[in-house]
């Protein structure tokens, strides 16, 4: 229920800020609207502004919405009321009230992103886990503890890094520009750095597969999440781990002598203990309420996908740590900008990349699985699905102004035509331009619906 409510009031929202662009720019140059719709189909409720005129209708489909004005293109015009015509209006004027709806998305996602900025949100800490073997941050040198402070392309321009999340935005920018990463992190016990003391190691993400820009990116890289400190959370009566006598928040420190960083560390050396049927008796080195002990554990061998994996029947790993990110006013609108264009730069340049095929059409998300997110972002704080309306408040933003005829970026390049030559596209070349761009959008949201599809029944 709560994913249905978030993905509706996400769409409700974005088409209504989008159409209240068109609407407001045409009230400002003198167009008479007619009406204002948000959705399709069977209308089920509506207003008229008996100042105005113009219709406010709610409609039973609202995944899309309109504004209709007085255009002598579509019936004829009182001769009274020409000079309230859309068709009639400058060229400048014309402009204006098409680019007015996606510029409206884009300034919402900087007014949602300032508000996170401002009032300040709960994010995950910048503590990196052990790195996956074979990855980028293997072969550069991480090791796992490691607190990022800062980030950047350049060793002169580093910028600081306040959560994880900020790390993570910089290792997609990065990777997906074919850019090195450069990054200084304070060290932990385990590092050749102290707590004190900052380094700098390069991750190098030029040569990385960006085909597709999904959680096999990040594991190629080497990190899909924050550390998890190796803590024992709940034990299974009868299991490997109650037989050993592990207590839930035991810290394992040490397994047969080597050094435990993370969660995801201590479940790789329980799945590797295969040394008989049985398992293998290990040497775990734990922190209980203070003091040191010495417990012998023998993970259990079970099948998992055909595979045989160890387990001890316990809940590994304690929840990462938080911090709390806030802003002042003029640095919050500056980051809230900053976001907004380098998120539009991203989908922009995702999407050559998909026409050139240099990135996968998977890429392309549809209805599910936003009303997916929507709920997962709404589930764990109204924060998270600020952000979550600002990033696809971008790209419908975006969207629309790409020079494709139906949407608002196609009717742009015709009045650009205009300019130009000081005379409209032709309605013949029109018609052939709409059907051509109506096809592109059907198979792109064919594309989307099918990775949905797919993506459920993986």
């Amino acid at each position: 229920m709560l994913t249905i409510a978030a993905f509706v009031f996400a769409i409700a929202l974005l088409i209504a800020v989008h159409e209240w662009g068109h609407y407001r720019m045409a009230v400002f140059w003198g167009v008479k609207v007619l009406r204002f719709s948000i959705g399709f189909g069977p209308r089920v409720w509506g207003w008229s502004s008996p100042r105005s005129g113009t219709e406010f209708v709610l409609c039973a489909l609202p995944l899309g919405g309109y504004v209709k004005m007085l255009d002598g293109r579509e019936g004829p015009v009182d001769s009274s009321e020409l000079h309230r015509a859309f068709d009639t209006q400058s060229l400048r004027a014309r402009a204006s009230i098409v680019a007015a709806g996606p510029l409206a998305n884009l300034v919402l996602a900087i007014v949602l992103y300032s508000i996170v900025h401002w009032s300040g949100s709960t994010q995950l800490d910048a503590v990196l886990p052990r790195p996956l073997a074979g990855s980028v941050a293997v072969q550069a040198g991480f090791v796992g503890g490691e607190r990022v402070l800062f980030a950047g392309t350049q060793p002169n321009a580093m910028e600081p890094v306040r959560s994880f999340e900020d790390f993570r935005w910089w290792l997609t920018q990065a990777a997906l520009a074919k850019n090195d990463l450069i990054v200084e992190y304070s060290g932990s016990s385990q590092t050749e750095a102290g707590a004190d003391t900052s380094l700098r190691r390069t991750l190098h993400l030029k040569g990385l597969d960006t085909r597709f820009a999904d959680a096999s990116l990040f594991r190629a890289i080497g990190w899909q999440g924050p550390m998890s400190a190796a803590q024992i959370g709940e034990v299974m009566p009868g299991g490997a781990a109650a037989d050993a006598g592990l207590l839930t928040g035991d810290l394992v420190v040490q397994v047969d002598g080597v050094a435990i960083v993370d969660a995801a560390q201590l479940r790789e050396v329980i799945r590797s203990a295969l040394g008989n049927a049985s398992g293998t008796t290990q040497r775990w080195q734990v922190v209980r309420e203070g003091r040191q002990l010495i417990l012998p554990v023998t993970p259990r061998i079970e099948s998992v996908d055909g595979q045989p994996l160890g387990r001890v029947n316990a809940m590994i790993g304690a929840k990462p740590a938080t911090v709390s990110v806030r802003y002042g006013v003029w640095e919050g609108l500056s980051r809230s900008f900053s976001r907004t264009w380098e998120v539009s730069l991203l989908t922009l340049k995702m999407m050559g990349k998909m026409v050139l095929g240099e990135a996968s059409l998977k890429n392309l998300s549809g209805p599910l699985t936003i009303a997916d997110y929507a709920g997962k972002s709404a589930s764990v704080g109204w924060s998270q699905y600020l952000v979550f309306l600002a990033l696809i408040s971008i790209s419908l933003g975006v969207l629309n102004l790409l020079p494709i005829p139906v949407l608002d970026g196609g009717h742009l390049m015709y009045y650009l035509w205009e300019s130009l030559t000081g005379r409209p596209v032709s309605e013949a070349w029109m018609g052939y331009l709409q059907r051509a761009g109506l096809g592109v959008l059907l198979a792109m949201m064919s594309i989307a619906v099918f990775n949905d599809v797919a993506q459920l029944l993986s």
